[in-house]
């Protein structure tokens, strides 16, 4: 269901619905993305970002190998041990 309505003028522009701007945040020198997703053009506040979207970003030959608990937490205590050695290393 659509929020609102925009109609563009002779020259390409159109005005955002207030509405829209609420929902979005925006304001005065906002900037705002067009993004094509799955055959629809998609309108978003720029720097705005899912998830999912910075998950691909970090990872993009997919997820990371799992690593143990153990792991993390031997590492953990390692790195909070070399923190507070108070210059002894």
């Amino acid at each position: 269901m659509a929020i609102a309505h925009s109609k563009l003028t002779s020259q390409g522009q159109i005005s955002v619905p207030a509405e829209v701007r609420r929902k979005l945040g925006l304001g005065p020198g906002a900037v705002i993305e067009w993004v094509e997703e799955g055959g629809q053009m998609v309108v978003r506040h720029a720097g705005r970002y899912s998830s999912e979207e910075i998950h691909r970003a970090l990872f993009p030959e997919g997820p990371p190998a799992a690593v143990p608990v153990e792991d993390l937490k031997a590492s953990i205590a390692s790195h909070i041990r070399k923190r507070h050695a108070r210059g002894r290393y």
